[in-house]
């Protein structure tokens, strides 16, 4: 597929997203179209309530407004899971991916209940809190995300929810100074009570985010091999993040944290054997995890 929709959403990611752009380009062709229309919904959406352009350059007044916005944007959401053609490319994006690979509607509908939690500006006591919120930006993604790879298997979208987890605690982690700027704080009063500073609690955030990539690799095992590739290779470099945050000090937030191209290079080797390694262990239990809604 070449259309307009399509191109738009390659545009979206290439823009959007270095990270998961380099690692879309070894899933096959159909599934690789099918995870970029997704991620082109997904990056608009969060756009729309944050006011921002590609996930960059937020508005100092994206408050304004936000509430209108949310009921918009769950109303053109709902109208493309209805199954009639969109005129905006990027609902049409959704509606596509959707109804190809059978994709239950309240999982897109959860990621506007978590768009939702930020425009209520909530507020997270406890750590539960927080992994609630998680799901529903970025586990739930990782559930579609497996449902385009083919996957039906109940215990391997727990794994593919525990990975977009993962990812989550590790950008909640690199943001702190960021989202202090704008007036958030996603760091929950159990773990801000019980750390001495912002930084200390930002790595407490990335040890828990290591038992979320430890369990996601039980599920890459699950997955066809160039998918299992691709997946791999997003966890390792998501991973290569918070350990930047860990040997660079609070002095890292001086600067966005990211991974050069040969960094990703490196990574993506490693991730070779990372897949060949979740062949051939034995499958963790999921003790202590969060229990996404079934």
């Amino acid at each position: 597929m070449t259309d307009a929709v399509l191109r738009g959403a390659e545009a979206s990611i290439a823009k959007g997203s270095q990270s998961f752009a380099a690692a879309a380009r070894i899933f096959p062709a159909d599934v690789r179209a099918d995870c970029v229309m997704l991620y082109a919904w997904c990056r608009h959406a969060d756009d729309v309530i944050d006011g921002q352009d590609l996930g960059h350059a937020q508005r100092a007044d994206f408050r304004a407004g936000q509430r209108a916005r949310l009921v918009t944007l769950r109303a053109q959401t709902e109208a493309a899971l209805h199954g009639a053609p969109q005129t905006d490319p990027v609902f049409e994006s959704l509606r596509r991916v959707v109804e190809r690979n059978a994709i239950p509607p309240r999982h897109p509908l959860a990621l506007i209940d978590g768009f939702a939690m930020d425009v209520e500006e909530k507020h997270y006591a406890t750590t539960d809190d927080l992994l609630t919120y998680c799901y529903h930006v970025a586990g739930v993604v990782g559930v579609m995300m497996a449902q385009i790879m083919g996957v039906r298997d109940e215990r391997t979208l727990d794994r593919a929810s525990d990975l977009g987890i993962g990812f989550q605690l590790t950008n909640i982690a690199r943001d702190v100074m960021e989202d202090a700027a704008a007036g958030r704080c996603y760091i929950p009063d159990d773990i801000l009570a019980a750390t001495p500073t912002r930084y200390a609690a930002a790595l407490r955030l990335l040890d828990m985010a290591e038992a979320y990539y430890d369990s996601a690799l039980d599920g890459i095992a699950e997955l066809p091999p160039r998918s299992a590739l691709a997946i791999a290779a997003a966890r390792r470099v998501y991973r290569a993040i918070g350990e930047k945050l860990r040997k660079g000090g609070p002095e890292a937030w001086e600067r966005r944290i990211s991974t050069t191209k040969a960094e990703k290079a490196a990574l993506f080797t490693a991730a070779l054997g990372d897949v060949a390694r979740s062949r051939f262990r034995t499958p963790s239990p999921r003790v202590g995890l969060y229990s996404r809604p079934s």
